[in-house]
This record gives C-alpha cells, sequence and structure tokens, in this order.
C-alpha cells in the first residue's frame, strides 16, 4: 500500500497486542466449569445470563461429583435481570439470605442430570443464574477446604416447532441468518463486480491509492462477516461456537474501522491543506502531507485505544457492544465530533469551490462520511427505545448495512472520478485544443 497507509501499521500492531489477551473470551450458552463456594460466600457464584423466551425454555445441568454437590446443599438460583437490579438497588436493603430467597426459579442439584423448565414468560428478557450453597451468606467459613462442583450447563430456547433445542438468546436469534444472507451479497457482488474493478485498480490515476485502500476495507468488512457466519454456524449447533473465528471477526471490523477513519479524515485534512496553499487546479486525488498524516495518525490512536479499552471492559465480545462503558460512550463522543468537523471542513470547501462537477464531488463524499460515522452513534440512540433484547440486532445489523452502503457510495465517487480522469487525460493528448495551457485546467476535475 501507499505511503499514507504506513503510520495504520503501528496501530494494527499495537491493536494485536491488546486482542490477544481475549482471543478466546466469547461467552458461550454451553458453560463447563466449577460451582465454588467461596466465589458463592456472599451473594452467590454468577454463572450465566441468558435472554429467555417463549414457552419451554431450558436449563440443563449436569453435575460430574454429585455426593459432593449434596454435601453443600448446592442448588441454582435463577432471577428475572430487573428484579436482581431492583434488589441490589432497594433502598432498607435486603440481607443476602433474603435476596437469595426471593429467586422466582430454584433447581435443587441432587442427581446427575436435571432440567428446569422456564415458562410463562411474556416477553423476551435475560435472567441470571446464580449458585448458591449451605455456606453462601454464612459467616467465618474457610474456602480452601471446599471442594468445587464440576458440572456442564446446557441452556436452550424453544424453536420454531417449540421444542427446547435453540442456543441462541432472544437477542442473538436472526444474527445467524444474517450473516448468511450478508456473506451471499457478498458472494455474488464479487462475481459480478471483482474483475472490472481489478481492471480499474490496474489503470491507475489519482483516485488509485485511494481505490486501493476502500477495497481493502471492504475486503476486511467481507472477512468479518465471513468469520462471524462460521462462529454462529458452529455455535447453533454446540452453544459453544468457533470463539476464534467471533474474536477473528471482530479484529477484522476493527482494522476496517481506523482503516476507514485514516483514510476519510486525511483525504479531507488533505484538501483542506491544500486548497489553503491555493492549488485548486490540481486534480482531485490523495494530498497527503506531514500535518494531513499526523492528525490522522493520532486520531487513529485514539480510536484504537478506546476499542482495546473497550475488549478489556466488555466481556462478551461483539462486533458492536451497547456502549454501556466509559470506552464505549467516549467511543461514541469520537465519532460524533468527527462527523461534526469532517462535514464542517467539507462544507467550507463545497462553500467556495467554483466548479460544479467539484461540488457535486465534494457533496457526495461528506455524504458518505457522515454516514459512515453517524450510523453507529444514531442507532445506538434508536435502539433505547426498544427492549433491551433487541438491541444488539438493531445496531449490528443496522450499522453493517449504512456502512456497507456508505461504502458503495464512495466506491462509485471514486470509480466514477478515476474514469473521467482517464477520459481527460486521454482527450487532452487526442484533441489539439487542449493542449494550450488556457485549456488544460478545464479538463482536470
Amino acid at each position: 500500500m501507499g505511503r499514507p497507509e504506513r503510520p495504520l501499521w503501528v496501530a494494527r500492531l499495537v491493536l494485536w497486542g491488546g486482542i490477544c489477551a481475549w482471543l478466546c473470551g466469547a461467552q458461550a450458552k454451553t458453560i463447563q466449569g466449577g460451582f465454588s463456594s467461596a466465589a458463592a460466600a456472599r451473594t452467590g457464584q454468577a454463572v450465566a445470563q441468558f435472554q429467555f423466551h417463549g414457552d419451554c425454555a431450558l436449563l440443563y445441568v449436569r453435575i460430574h461429583n454429585v455426593a459432593t454437590a449434596i454435601g453443600k446443599g448446592a442448588r441454582l438460583h435463577l432471577f428475572q435481570a430487573q428484579e436482581w437490579r431492583k434488589l441490589q438497588e432497594s433502598l432498607p436493603g435486603y440481607s443476602c439470605s433474603e435476596k437469595l430467597s426471593k429467586a422466582p426459579l430454584i433447581m435443587n442439584m441432587n442427581t446427575t442430570d436435571q432440567n428446569l423448565t422456564v415458562s410463562q414468560i411474556p416477553y423476551p428478557d435475560t435472567w441470571y443464574v446464580f449458585y448458591v450453597d449451605k455456606f453462601t451468606c454464612a459467616e467465618n467459613y474457610e474456602h480452601a477446604e471446599s471442594e468445587d462442583v464440576q458440572f456442564e450447563m446446557v441452556i436452550l430456547n424453544p424453536d420454531a416447532e417449540g421444542n427446547p433445542l435453540d442456543h441462541f438468546s432472544a437477542g442473538e436469534s436472526g444474527l445467524h441468518e444474517f450473516f448468511f444472507l450478508l456473506v451471499l451479497a457478498y458472494f455474488v457482488a464479487a462475481c459480478i463486480y471483482a474483475q472490472s474493478l481489478w481492471q480499474t485498480l490496474n489503470k491507475g490515476g489519482p483516485m488509485h491509492t485511494v481505490l486501493k485502500a476502500l477495497s481493502t476495507v471492504l475486503l476486511l468488512q467481507a472477512a468479518s462477516a465471513f468469520a462471524n457466519y462460521l462462529h454462529f454456524s458452529r455455535y447453533a449447533k454446540n452453544g459453544v461456537g468457533a470463539p476464534f473465528m467471533g474474536s477473528l471477526a471482530e479484529l477484522c471490523d476493527i482494522i476496517s474501522q481506523m482503516q476507514m477513519l485514516y483514510l476519510l479524515l486525511s483525504l479531507c485534512m488533505g484538501w483542506t491543506i491544500g486548497r489553503m496553499k491555493k492549488s485548486q487546479s490540481k486534480p482531485l486525488q490523495w494530498d497527503s502531507t506531514p500535518t494531513s498524516t499526523a492528525i490522522a495518525a493520532v486520531v487513529v490512536a485514539a480510536q484504537c485505544f478506546l476499542l482495546i479499552w473497550e475488549q478489556f471492559e466488555d466481556s462478551d465480545h461483539h462486533s458492536y457492544h451497547s456502549h454501556r462503558s466509559i470506552a464505549g460512550g467516549l467511543l461514541i463522543a469520537l465519532r460524533i465530533c468527527l462527523a461534526l468537523s469532517l462535514g464542517c471542513g467539507l462544507y467550507q470547501i463545497i462553500r467556495t469551490e467554483r466548479s460544479t462537477l467539484k461540488r457535486e464531488f465534494y457533496i457526495t463524499f461528506t455524504k458518505g462520511c457522515v454516514l459512515w460515522f453517524l450510523c453507529h452513534p444514531c442507532l445506538v440512540s434508536i435502539s433505547l427505545m426498544f427492549r433491551d433484547y433487541q438491541r444488539e440486532k438493531i445496531v449490528t445489523i443496522g450499522v453493517i448495512v449504512c456502512q456497507l452502503f456508505s461504502m458503495v457510495l464512495l466506491y462509485r465517487l471514486f470509480v466514477s472520478h478515476s474514469l473521467y480522469w482517464e477520459v481527460s487525460s486521454l482527450s487532452s493528448v487526442t484533441l489539439p485544443l487542449t493542449v494550450a495551457s488556457g485549456h488544460k485546467s478545464r479538463h482536470h476535475f
């Protein structure tokens, strides 16, 4: 890739280092581990959370050392998320045992295999699963001598036929089908446009580097969609999925966000600085100056830091988070500021531009920039009007579709500009009237 992209490699290396810490940390709905009395000493051990729906959702638990579970009086308490938060925030202040006694569903673990049916759910909601035993809420208990209760847990929702066979929670249902359609759309588009796009890239021109960078972003987005599809396909069968593929999908998406940010910001800054130097007669291209490169690199580094920070704060990794953490809020603020600053800078260029073709070019570019940066904050705000289980799907599907539309818009813009430059260059050579210096600038777009 060209020189304008070199600062991105530093950010990518930093991101790779941060991503290794959580590469296999995706949350599963098939869970294996040990129930610990030490972890459950105060208010129970938080084991899982799941968004149940329908009338016959199922919680299945297999205990490997039943005698230990019986000796401890082991049991599982299930709380609705809203009710649990109310208990935690209640002003009178419930004691530990009082809080746990208010669980609407309790499973006593006294056999090897046990099922608990979660039914009569009026609408999909998040439930918390806590492990509790006779030592929970007890004072002066030595945890070191206690043996953990080894278990395997499977949480299932009813499928279309009403059988509890669906590993997806209410908030994840439909994402598998969406990524399948997205991958299919990428494949069909590649079959139709790949050859013509490759020919355009080989021709060169003032937007050659821009098209290569935009193609890199598109390939990363396609790789992210394909990795997500593989993860969800495996998840539908075993409730665990392919954690590596899920984390790889998120990594590809994060790098594409950084690449696109650097591309759009450096283009806008380069054009702004170029106009300050009164170089309007030049054809539009990726004008990289030390100032524009430095500004773009600093902003990309800031976004990279916030993205890594957000990953460490959110243990349930998805390409688009709910942004309830401090890092997530700062990312939304950064994108809003970028959209406003780029919009204002491009508006000044449009307002002073005398060429109709250039003005139309800048207007379309502004639309693509604003759509890319503002779709995420807007969709996060819109999702707040819906129930919790609907928010992730709204944000994930909406952002992917909007950013894909933004890339298509920018692709058409830069490809058409490259074709215009090719025709103009050919005309300046073949037509005698365009050789004169007084007329040559008319053919530069």
